[in-house]
């Protein structure tokens, strides 16, 4: 019960701290969660790392999110 608790807590914790964001940085936090899955399942189904597949997919896609954004747009 007390792990349940502490991971629901954590999980909130991580969540509250993206209230305030731009759009350049909701771009890049989606991107970089959208790399780092995909990454992990490409490198799961290919017989390689998925934890090296999911940085890797990860960091790309916080890259693309951030350098795609819309400029001079807030919110």
């Amino acid at each position: 019960m007390r792990k349940k608790f502490a991971v629901v807590l954590l999980g909130a914790g991580l969540l509250a701290g993206c209230s305030g964001l731009d759009t350049r940085e909701q771009r890049a936090l989606s991107g970089g969660a959208i790399g780092a899955a995909g990454g992990a399942a490409v490198g799961a189904l290919t017989g390689g790392s998925p934890l090296l597949g999911g940085l890797i997919g990860g960091a790309g896609g916080a890259a693309v999110g951030a350098l795609t954004a819309p400029s001079g747009k807030k919110r």
